[in-house]
């Protein structure tokens, strides 16, 4: 059987070279500004990567909390992964995702919250 793989999706606040080093790394990943979301509340964010299976990745902690609020209403998210901008190179965040992408499956990440 076939290992289910995550899918990442970045939010604005994470530079597109974030999704476009993931893709050079065979995993499935888009920045909100290559779909053209840009200017979607976080609330439109979350629920966006929701319906298309995508981990979000943000350096703005507010989604940190609004999954905290989802998890209180009974929402789902396909899994949010947060790192304070300053934290991380652009290179270390590739490559910790791609880490948890090698490491997990959508079912483990699901209605969870790592912090890099």
């Amino acid at each position: 059987m076939e290992k289910q793989l995550i899918k990442i999706y970045t939010d604005e606040s994470v530079p597109n070279a974030v999704a476009k080093g993931l893709r050079r790394r065979g995993i499935e990943a888009w920045s909100c500004s290559e779909i053209e979301n840009l200017g979607l509340s976080d609330e439109q964010q979350l629920d966006y990567a929701y319906e298309n299976c995508f981990l979000i990745f943000s350096h703005d902690v507010d989604f940190v909390k609004l999954a905290a609020k989802y998890s209180i209403e009974g929402k789902s998210h396909c899994g949010v992964v947060y790192a304070h901008q300053k934290k991380y190179s652009i290179g270390e965040c590739i490559q910790k995702l791609k880490y948890i992408v090698d490491m997990s499956s959508p079912k483990n990440i699901e209605n969870h919250v790592e912090f890099l």
